[in-house]
């Protein structure tokens, strides 16, 4: 299987960035360590705004001019996905808590929102009130999500202490999800964005946000 081709490694701005996500300006990053999302612009590598999360961001996406965000809230980590809005901050009131109290990366369609489950190995629609709607079983381990011309390209793995990691893209569009593993990552990664142009991940235990192409993705 091929590898991915590494385009950029970055020195994250903080520790252990976790969540990853692209508005098509700013490449937005989450960080485990800090409990902080952080605005970079990715051409110049400047961080442009920074806020507080009511918890550990461990997934987000872009909705219109905001993110979503599953946040890891109180002593028991409870997952709960809520507003952000930049410039803002984060709306505490009315945040949608995550089926089964699981669930950690997030996508956005333009139309609905999807939440992975690492675990239960699956991802799963979400309406605006948190109803799950549609079910897609992928098999693997999912550590990273985007949705990219109708299909959701995930970060998978079967053994997380690994460095087994993969790009795997999911078409759930037919009657059947045709999923079909792309590249080799070739590191423990987290999360996943897509600018136009390139991937990003982070390198979470090395500190760094990485950007990177595979040939055939977009076959």
């Amino acid at each position: 299987m091929q590898n991915v081709v590494e385009l950029l490694r970055l020195e994250s701005p903080a520790p252990r960035p976790q969540s990853l996500a692209f508005d098509g300006t700013v490449l937005w990053m989450g960080s485990r360590a800090t409990r902080r999302v952080y605005a970079l612009d990715p051409a110049t590598w400047t961080m442009r705004d920074e806020a507080a999360a009511p918890g550990t961001p461990w997934g987000m996406t872009v909705v219109g001019d905001e993110l979503r965000v599953v946040c890891g809230e109180t002593d028991d980590d409870n997952r709960i996905i809520r507003r952000f809005v930049p410039g803002h901050g984060f709306k505490t009131h009315a945040g949608i808590p995550c089926p089964d109290d699981t669930g950690s990366q997030l996508s956005y369609d333009g139309e609905r929102l999807y939440l992975s489950q690492w675990y239960k190995e699956r991802i799963l629609s979400l309406d605006d009130d948190g109803r799950v709607g549609t079910t897609i079983d992928l098999g693997h381990q999912i550590v990273g999500q985007v949705v990219v011309g109708g299909r959701f390209y995930t970060v998978t793995t079967d053994e997380e202490s690994s460095d087994d990691y993969f790009l795997t893209r999911v078409d759930a569009r037919g009657a059947q999800p045709v999923i079909e593993t792309i590249a080799r990552i070739g590191f423990s990664a987290r999360a996943l964005a897509y600018d136009g142009e390139r991937f990003w991940t982070n390198h979470r235990e090395a500190d760094r946000i990485v950007a990177f192409t595979a040939d055939g993705a977009f076959a």
